[in-house]
């Protein structure tokens, strides 16, 4: 991607969270634009609530309804979102239909994507929720990509929670 589609991204993902309306349908547009500069049809906002210390399902695209009371409250240090959280780092899987790893839940499979990638939204260090996005094919994202994804997360983090 190059600096002038990152600007622009972050430009209107900003845009979007400073919007009038209500705070998760902001949130459902900056996803929705993350998504399409990333390529990716599935993603999640999800944000700590400071009172059960959980994270909480505030945006979502693509994730199935099978799978949608599985993903609206996750531990820390649960699942691919979990563990993004509790690191304070990305967390990703090339391909999560083969992974063995155990990072990612058994019914993360059911959303049929391969590549995926989650990111903790920080803000000055402290974390306010994970950010995750996924590709239908095996994909590894790059340092460049992640480092964006980190920058979109501490936007987000800033400007919504």
């Amino acid at each position: 991607m190059t600096t002038i589609a990152k600007q622009t991204l972050l430009l209107d993902v900003r845009k979007s969270l400073e919007s009038s309306g209500a705070p998760d349908a902001k949130l459902e547009a900056a996803l929705v634009k993350i998504l399409a500069a990333f390529d990716c049809p599935v993603g999640t906002i999800h944000t700590l609530d400071p009172k059960s210390g959980l994270l909480a399902l505030r945006a979502r695209r693509g994730i199935p309804d099978i799978i949608l009371d599985k993903v609206k409250l996750i531990p820390i240090g649960k699942g691919m979102a979990g563990i993004a959280a509790e690191r304070k780092q990305p967390v990703q899987v090339c391909n999560l239909q083969t992974d063995s790893s155990g990072v990612a839940k058994p019914g993360a499979k059911e959303t049929k994507m391969e590549g995926t990638i989650t990111a903790p939204m920080l803000k000055h260090g402290e974390l306010r929720g994970t950010l995750g996005v996924a590709k239908p094919i095996p994909y590894e994202f790059n340092e460049e990509e992640t480092a964006l994804l980190m920058e979109l997360g501490a936007l987000i983090a800033d400007l919504a929670t």
